[in-house]
């Protein structure tokens, strides 16, 4: 009988023992940083490039011919628009990128609470670069300054195009917030909460 009273009591304070250490392993964790610091880590990012597309679009252009400074250069715009209207087409390719902003992130933007945060994204942002290099012009008589606007119209085209891609920004925003839940991970917080509008303070 009291060789069983003492495994019991062994047992009990092995128990105690593994649950003080736990606790001890878990209260040793260092708090996460302040509002202010974790505002500028975030800021450190800069730009988060959330996810690229490579892009191509088949587009033609035709302009209108311009008025000139004289009679004699309305007259040849007017003879070159009649004989050999200016006509461009082409396949042109480009990569869209879609990311944050962070570099003005600002306190107003994200709030902690011990290891939980909320945090307002900056809204998200394309920019579309083309690549000439791999440009395939289908036929064109268009001179280097009409070449150019053909080519920005395709530009604005594509980004008008990603721009109003629902899953294409449904993918950025997942890989950003995927981005940001690792960095505020690292800084010591369990839970990220992404909002539209930072949760009101607890009165008193």
């Amino acid at each position: 009988m009291r060789r069983l009273v003492s495994v019991v009591l062994f047992g009990l304070a092995l128990g105690a023992g593994a649950a003080l250490s736990w606790r001890l392993l878990r209260g040793g964790r260092p708090p996460p940083p302040p509002t202010p610091a974790v505002v500028e880590r975030v800021r450190e990012v800069a730009r988060l490039e959330a996810l690229d597309v490579s892009l191509y679009k088949k587009v033609q252009f035709a302009p209108d011919p311009l008025p000139a400074d004289s009679v004699w250069g309305d007259l040849w715009g007017w003879a070159r628009h009649s004989l050999r209207p200016p006509r461009g087409r082409a396949i042109v390719f480009g990569d869209a990128h879609l990311g944050l902003d962070l570099s003005t992130l600002g306190p107003g933007r994200l709030r902690v609470a011990g290891r939980e945060a909320w945090l307002v994204l900056p809204p998200l942002q394309v920019r579309v670069e083309l690549k000439p290099g791999e440009t395939e012009v289908l036929g064109s008589n268009l001179d280097s300054a009409e070449t150019a606007q053909l080519l920005e119209l395709a530009r604005a085209a594509l980004q008008r195009e990603v721009e109003s891609d629902a899953a294409l920004r449904g993918r950025a925003l997942a890989a950003a917030r995927r981005g940001l839940s690792g960095l505020l991970a690292s800084l010591g917080f369990d839970a990220v909460h992404f909002v539209e509008a930072l949760p009101a303070l607890p009165a008193g």
